[in-house]
């Protein structure tokens, strides 16, 4: 993860081991891809309500827990109504 310089100070989705989206602004990381986010929201997929978004503030992300990061194209993520769309949320990974 050595390329995460050009994602500081910009939106980024994380996808967690566990299944979890998190959404947040990248502050800062370390060596350990250790990744700390600032005004964070966790989005929690459903098939019935629609994408909740949970308020998680400054955030820390241990390094071995995320599978993938990603660059949100803001405009594009404003212009979405969360709230109508349906999704299974997503299983954890088992070793």
């Amino acid at each position: 993860m050595s390329s995460l310089q050009g994602y500081v100070d910009r939106r980024v989705l994380l996808v967690l081991q566990d299944g979890r989206a998190i959404v947040g602004v990248l502050a800062g990381y370390d060596q350990k891809s250790n990744v700390v986010l600032s005004d964070s929201k966790e989005r929690v997929y459903s098939l019935e309500e629609g994408v909740e978004e949970i308020p998680l503030g400054l955030y820390l992300v241990k390094g071995d827990m995320i599978i993938l990061i990603g660059e949100i194209d803001e405009d594009k993520d404003r212009s979405v109504d969360l709230s109508t769309i349906r999704a299974d949320p997503l299983p954890p990974i088992r070793y």
